[in-house]
């Protein structure tokens, strides 16, 4: 019993180290960018709003907005020039409320709307360089590899292999997988922020999820592109848990430790860097090449979306329930 044990957390540890040597393999971004103009030029544009333009904002509040505030509105007496304002009971409440108020109100006009405005424009931008990178690859949305037929990884599996309904059939179909997706993926960061406050293993687990999560945004890009069905993302993903653990885990660890604000500056340089190793990866192929000696093993698809899986399916039920209702009341009048 102990040996099964003991080989199924070696093997689990393998496929970790292996997802997370290829978040590494950062020089596939410099590559894709010497191939790709495009690639480059919004890359740097990524990197000028979100590092240049958005953390050196939070840089410059910390570093001379606020200690210049403290300077012109102090709260000691030794620090006034005239000590008759000490005297004056109100002056450092006054002074105190002062200070709040002008930084509340930097962060009001400026650093909320530029979050919201980083954030909508970013999503654009990771779409277009994860394309762009997609294509610096060499690849088409119609590549088909060679002995792709015996191959379960999704990156080789496009429109020439399963195809789906054609017309508007395959439009609606498209379109409820999408908005099915999304609300999967909306649940399931639900479920990561509910963990952070189990006491004792919360911040653990919320890690560990965080790696799942960012992990398959970065690899969706990819799957979009090869026209991989949702349902065929989830198995491959469920059944090769520990290598997406492992490559999701760099991107968490580099923002796990600050504030909300610098966190989400800090992914939005780093995401598309990871976006871009995925891209570039072969090792999933490989991994699902040697999928009998992973199974042996003993390493089973975990069902991380379960829960988000559920609820997402209930909520569906709810609003099917609801037209139906409407329309037979349409009916009935």
């Amino acid at each position: 019993m102990k040996m099964e044990v003991s080989a199924k957390v070696k093997v689990a540890g393998f496929l970790w180290l292996e997802g997370l040597r290829e978040a590494c393999c950062l020089h596939r971004v410099l590559i894709l960018c010497i191939r790709s103009k495009r690639l480059l030029v919004r890359t740097g544009q990524c990197f000028l709003l979100n590092g240049f333009i958005f953390l050196g904002s939070i840089f410059v509040l910390n570093s001379v907005v606020i200690p210049a505030l403290w300077w012109i509105l102090p709260d000691q007496c030794s620090q006034f020039v005239s000590h008759k304002l000490c005297d004056l009971g109100g002056t450092l409440k006054f002074y105190s409320f002062l200070r709040l108020s002008l930084i509340q109100l930097f962060y009001v006009l400026w650093f909320y709307p530029l979050y919201v405005f980083s954030i909508v424009l970013s999503t654009i931008w990771y779409n277009d360089i994860a394309k762009y990178g997609y294509a610096a690859m060499g690849r088409s949305k119609f590549t088909v590899e060679k002995g792709s037929s015996q191959n379960n990884s999704p990156t080789v599996q496009n429109a020439n292999h399963v195809k789906g309904p054609s017309g508007l059939g395959g439009v609606m179909l498209g379109i409820g997988e999408q908005v099915y997706s999304i609300l999967l993926l909306s649940v399931f960061f639900l479920e990561v922020y509910a963990t952070g406050f189990i006491p004792y293993i919360g911040k653990l687990l919320n890690f560990l999820l965080l790696s799942w999560m960012y992990a398959y945004y970065c690899f969706e890009y990819k799957w979009n592109f090869n026209e991989v069905a949702l349902d065929r993302r989830l198995d491959y993903f469920e059944s090769y848990w520990p290598f997406f653990a492992g490559f999701g885990s760099p991107c968490v660890l580099a923002i796990f430790f600050f504030s909300p604000l610098v966190s989400y500056g800090i992914m939005a340089i780093l995401f598309p860097l990871f976006v871009l190793t995925a891209t570039g990866s072969e090792s999933e192929k490989e991994i699902s090449l040697e999928k009998h000696k992973w199974r042996a093993a003993g390493v089973e698809r975990l069902p991380i979306f379960y829960v988000a899986n559920k609820v997402s399916m209930w909520m569906l039920s709810l609003l099917t329930l609801e037209k139906g209702d409407q329309v037979q009341d349409r009916k009935a009048q």
